[in-house]
C-alpha cells in the first residue's frame, strides 16, 4: 500500500512540473525596424566558363547577414547567389552562352531588410557544355556506337544519344548518360548492322544544350554467346569457390544481383579459370558485372585481367595451346582514388563493363581468364556475372 501511495505522489509531482511550465517565447536577436545595411560596393568580376566570380569590399554594418546576387541566365529564368557575412565572394553559374548579363548584388540584414542594388555586367567565358561539344566524337561498334567526350571542366553534363532506328527521319530515343569526369566513353549496344542516322547532344543541369552532332553509321555485327557456358577444370587451373552458394556457375546465371562468385583466399594472384562456350565464336567483346555497391571498386572486384582462347585446351593445364586475346584494365568513371559515384556503379555493376577485343581474333571454342590485379588487392575475386558477344561459326 505505501508503495503505491509512493507512486501516485511522484505521478503528481510530474504533473505538477509539467503544468507549471510556461511555453518559452522565441528570441529573435534582430531588430525588426532596423534600417537595410549599406550598399554593396567596389565590385570586381572575373570571368569563368559559363560564369562569374564577384568579389567585393563587404559593408561595415553590423545588421549585415549575407550578400546575395540576382541574374537572369535565361528569359524568365532567374537565379540566386549568396555569401555570408565572412566571405567577400560570391560564384555565378549557369550562363548558356558568351552575352553580357545583368546581376544586381545587395547586402541583406539579419531582418532580411535589402540594401539599394548595386548593377555590374558580367560577360561568361564559353560554357562547358559548349566547349565539350567540341571534343564530343561518335563511330560505329560492335553491336551499336561509341561515344567519347573530352570534359575539361569536369562539369555536370547528359549525354543524349537519339536515333532514325526506322529510316523515316523520326529520332528515337537511345540513351542518356551522365558524367562529370574528364573523360568519359560509352556504348549503345543491342541494335541491328544496318545503316542508321544517329544524334548527339550535350546538356548542362541547367537545360541549356549544345549543337547535335549528327553523323550516319553501321553498327558491326556481333551476337550474344548463349547462355549457360560450362565450367572446365584442368589440373593447373588455381581457382576454387569460397563456399558452395558462391560456385562458378554464377557468373552466368543471367541475374545480376547479390549472387556472384568468389573464390577463395587460397593462393596468391594471378588466378585463372576455363570456359566452355560450347561452340565456335569469333569474340568481339567481353561484359563484367562487378559486385555491387558498397563492394563496387574495392576488394576482389577484377582490376586488370588476360584473355585466352583455345580450341585444344592442355590436358595438363599448360598455356601452349592458348592465344591471348588482349589484355584488360578495369575503369572508373569518375576517376576518384577511393569510394565509388552513382555513376561508377552503374557503369560497372548495373550495366557491366565491356571489354572490346582491338583485333578480330580466330574462332575459339574455350576461353581462359587470368586475374592478374583485384581493385582492393585481395587475393579473393569477385565477379557477378559474365558475358561474351561476337559471331558464330
Amino acid at each position: 500500500m505505501k508503495q503505491v501511495s509512493k507512486f501516485t505522489t511522484i505521478i503528481c509531482f510530474l504533473l505538477a512540473i509539467l503544468y507549471g511550465c510556461k511555453k518559452e517565447e522565441r528570441l529573435d536577436h534582430f531588430d525588426a525596424d532596423a534600417p537595410a545595411p549599406r550598399n554593396v560596393d567596389n565590385i570586381k568580376v572575373t570571368s569563368t566558363p559559363g560564369g562569374a566570380i564577384l568579389t567585393y569590399d563587404i559593408p561595415a554594418d553590423p545588421n549585415l547577414s549575407y550578400v546575395r546576387a540576382v541574374y537572369e541566365i535565361q528569359p524568365g529564368v532567374f537565379k540566386e547567389a549568396k555569401s555570408s557575412v565572412y566571405t567577400d565572394t560570391l560564384r555565378l553559374e549557369g550562363f548558356g552562352d558568351t552575352k553580357q548579363y545583368e546581376v544586381k548584388v545587395y547586402g541583406v540584414g539579419r531582418n532580411e531588410k535589402g540594401s539599394e542594388p548595386a548593377t555590374v555586367m558580367v560577360q561568361p567565358l564559353t560554357p562547358p557544355v559548349y566547349s565539350a561539344f567540341n571534343d564530343l566524337t561518335i563511330e560505329p561498334g560492335f553491336g551499336g556506337i561509341k561515344v567519347k567526350l573530352k570534359n575539361a571542366y569536369k562539369a555536370n553534363l547528359a549525354i543524349v544519344i537519339e536515333a532514325d532506328t526506322l529510316g523515316n527521319g523520326i529520332k528515337f530515343p537511345l540513351r542518356t548518360f551522365y558524367t562529370n569526369s574528364p573523360e568519359a566513353s560509352y556504348a549503345v549496344r543491342g541494335l541491328s548492322a544496318t545503316e542508321k542516322k544517329f544524334y548527339v547532344y550535350l546538356r548542362d543541369r541547367w537545360n541549356n544544350k549544345s549543337d547535335t552532332l549528327e553523323k550516319t553509321l553501321t553498327p558491326y555485327f556481333e551476337q550474344p554467346v548463349a547462355k549457360p557456358y560450362d565450367m572446365v577444370k584442368l589440373p593447373t587451373d588455381s581457382w576454387e569457390p569460397t563456399a558452395d552458394s558462391y560456385p562458378m556457375s554464377r557468373m552466368w546465371d543471367g541475374l545480376v544481383d547479390i549472387w556472384i562468385f568468389a573464390s577463395k583466399r587460397t593462393k596468391p594472384l594471378p588466378v585463372w579459370f576455363t570456359i566452355d562456350l560450347k561452340s565456335t565464336y569469333t569474340l568481339s567483346r567481353m561484359k563484367m558485372h562487378q559486385r555491387g555497391s558498397p563492394y563496387t571498386y574495392t576488394g576482389g572486384n577484377v582490376k586488370r585481367f588476360e584473355l585466352y582462347g583455345s580450341n585444344s585446351p592442355d590436358i595438363d593445364g599448360g598455356w601452349s595451346n592458348w592465344q591471348l586475346l588482349g589484355t584488360f584494365d578495369s575503369t572508373k568513371p569518375s576517376r576518384k582514388p577511393s569510394g565509388a559515384t552513382t555513376e561508377d556503379v552503374d557503369y560497372a555493376f548495373t550495366q557491366g563493363e565491356d571489354f572490346e577485343l582491338t583485333e578480330t581474333p580466330p574462332p575459339y571454342r574455350y576461353v581462359r581468364i587470368k586475374v592478374m590485379d583485384t581493385w582492393g588487392g585481395d587475393i579473393q575475386v569477385w565477379i557477378t556475372e559474365l558475358s561474351f558477344f561476337g559471331e558464330k561459326k
